[in-house]
């Protein structure tokens, strides 16, 4: 999102924007032989994308957030991933290009439309004060991805710091 920051600060002010953010949930890859053409069996990739993966690039236009005109939809998405044989390992998938990219189901739309919206990025099952720590654990996702998280929800003022716990803010859930 980071080059989007000058044509946000012209068409913010006049017109509403909004960003559709796709996130690939399950992914099938397929390797295509560049050479022969010859397309690999479909390998299903560990990674799962979870709709807190849009929050590093919210980081860079955080200066937009809370602007009235600025919308945002998270699309996540099973889709085919294919790549090419070209990488420099020895079975050339390390440093491969991405070929295309193919939607096959569309599994979750998250729209965000106010402020109060980001409250649905918070875990239910956080109670009183709780760490990056805890939320991380509770929203199944890493602790630095937790913190980026945190920190745009305490500037969208979805939560708030109340103290500290080592090293570590203590955050609650505002009300709205």
């Amino acid at each position: 999102f980071n080059k989007m920051r000058d044509k946000l600060s012209a068409f913010l002010p006049l017109y509403p924007v909004t960003i559709v953010y796709p996130i690939p949930r399950e992914k099938w890859i397929i390797w295509i032989d560049e050479e022969s053409g010859e397309l690999s069996k479909k390998r299903k990739s560990p990674l799962k994308g979870s709709p807190y993966a849009v929050f590093p690039e919210l980081y860079k236009i955080k200066m937009f957030l809370k602007n009235p005109n600025l919308r945002l939809r998270v699309v996540l998405m099973n889709m085919e991933e294919y790549k090419l044989l070209n990488g420099w390992s020895k079975d050339r998938k390390k440093g491969a290009s991405r070929y295309d990219r193919i939607p096959t189901e569309l599994v979750q739309e998250i729209e965000v439309q106010r402020p109060e919206d980001f409250m649905q990025f918070v875990p239910p099952d956080l109670e009183g004060a709780f760490t990056s720590r805890e939320f991380a654990k509770a929203a199944h996702i890493s602790q630095t991805l937790a913190q980026v998280s945190l920190n745009i929800l305490f500037y969208m003022e979805t939560v708030k710091r109340v103290g500290k716990k080592g090293k570590l803010y203590l955050y609650e859930i505002n009300d709205f």
